[in-house]
């Protein structure tokens, strides 16, 4: 009885502690009071940026949904939109956080007319009856700048996956989803029509689930049920605020960079600031869809070191593992294929029958699947030749593998591999018997050096 109820525990405790604690005991139990609106990650770095010269003047005509999307369920599409219609509000607010432009009303510019002709016509009854000094109404603001675009697209499900198990009436699984907003946002100038400036953000809106459960009979006529989880999802108006945000601080950084608009800082304060940008922008540059990293990384010259185990496969039975230890060098072409070549010592064994060390020397053809992300697979081929250490006989031998490296550093990486190695002759364990060669496998860990420069992508024209 103990046993079950403990493995109740161990279930609830994973499904607390693997992911959202905060929104587990966080549970809405009460009617909560209006608040404030929260900040995303982006607020405050629009609120901590340097003043700018002078504010610019700005129109906002309408910055709204272009994807025409409604929102999915289970039964098909609602008539309610998937992303916020509000859009131009969230950017007008952004604008005034950032300090850096004055928006004017111009979203609903009819209702601002209207009201100054209502203005107009009683100032004109007023003056004429009373006062025929009252003071003419002050012409509005013009915008120097209008700024255009709105939100592109909106992905739904663009990754899906989860995890569950269960065992004997225990069990517990995890469920999550992946959507994707796109904004573009364009600077205008309204004296020339010419479009100074345009910036693409995109944001995605993530979404899990996790659930445990627990169903047995406990006893003769007992049956124990339970089951707890819960579902987050993120909202996607505050995905839209942080990207029209980001929008924002993009459109900043690259007028200064371009000398659209000044900065009331000292120089190096803003040369960090858009030092700091480019670096943020060449990473984006670099990262594909799916948050795939891209990076030249791989030098084209390295040097390895291999430590491992060997395991002949010969005439001879009960084969045993024992040591291998390699070292050798690579000269990579380009970042996915590199040719290496190794020396390698290692023994090998069949228990109480067979046990002889030997030395190889190995040419490989080496491709890298994934050359620009730190953990990347690789395949191998070759031929070389094996001795004995009494170096009596010379034997051909081809040999393929794969593995996969982690790039600890720039310079420095941990491979695993295993290789199988076709010897050219059956006298590897100095038995000549049935029709198959001998044939023994490496399995190994190792250390990879890299020197110079990372080898270039060659750019298609």
């Amino acid at each position: 009885m103990y046993n079950k109820f403990y493995n109740v525990i161990v279930v609830c405790s994973c499904a607390l502690f693997l992911s959202g604690c905060g929104t587990y005991f966080n549970q809405p139990i009460t009617i909560e009071s209006a608040r404030i609106g929260e900040d995303t990650e982006v607020t405050k770095t629009l609120r901590d940026f340097p003043s700018p010269v002078e504010p610019l003047v700005v129109g906002v005509y309408k910055f709204r949904d272009q994807t025409g999307q409604y929102k999915p369920t289970e039964s098909g599409n609602t008539f309610s939109t998937a992303v916020t219609q509000g859009a131009t509000t969230i950017l007008i607010k952004a604008l005034e956080d950032s300090k850096w432009f004055v928006p004017i009303e111009r979203e609903n510019l009819s209702n601002l007319l209207n009201e100054r002709n209502i203005i107009r016509s009683t100032r004109k009854e007023y003056r004429k009856n009373k006062n025929p000094n009252e003071p003419q109404l002050p012409p509005l603001l013009y915008a120097g700048i209008i700024l255009e675009g709105g939100i592109v697209s909106y992905d739904s499900n663009i990754i899906t996956g989860g995890l569950g198990a269960r065992y004997f009436g225990v069990g517990a699984s995890t469920q999550y989803r992946q959507d994707r907003i796109t904004i573009y946002l364009r600077a205008v100038s309204t004296s020339s029509g010419k479009i100074l400036k345009t910036v693409y953000v995109s944001k995605t809106i993530l979404s899990q689930a996790l659930d445990a459960n627990f169903f047995r009979y406990v006893r003769f006529r007992r049956l124990l049920e339970a089951e707890t989880g819960f579902t987050k999802n993120e909202p996607a108006q505050m995905a839209v605020s942080e990207a029209i945000e980001k929008a924002v601080e993009s459109l900043i950084v690259e007028g200064v960079e371009d000398k659209l608009w000044e900065v009331n800082a000292e120089p190096e304060v803003v040369e960090n600031l858009v030092e700091k940008y480019k670096a943020e922008k060449n990473e984006a540059q670099n990262t594909a869809l799916y948050d795939r990293y891209f990076k030249e990384r791989r030098s084209k010259t390295s040097v390895f070191l291999k430590g491992g185990t060997a395991l002949i496969g010969g005439d001879l039975n009960n084969p045993e593992l024992t040591y291998s230890v390699k070292a050798g060098a690579r000269w990579y072409f380009n970042p996915y294929l590199n040719v290496n070549s190794s020396i390698n010592k290692f023994e090998l064994t069949n228990e109480n029958s067979f046990s002889k060390g030997f030395n190889a020397i190995d040419l490989n053809a080496e491709l890298s699947l994934l050359p620009f992300e730190k953990l990347s697979p690789f395949l191998y081929g070759g031929m070389g030749i094996v001795n004995d250490d009494d170096f009596d006989n010379t034997l051909f031998k081809l040999q393929y593998g794969g593995g996969i490296e982690y790039l600890v550093s720039d310079k420095v990486g941990i491979s695993l591999s295993a290789t199988h190695n076709l010897v050219l002759s059956d006298e590897l364990d100095n038995i000549v018997q049935g029709k198959r060669d001998d044939q023994y496998f490496n399995f190994s860990l190792g250390l990879n050096w890299y020197f110079g420069n990372p080898v270039k992508r060659k750019k298609i024209e």
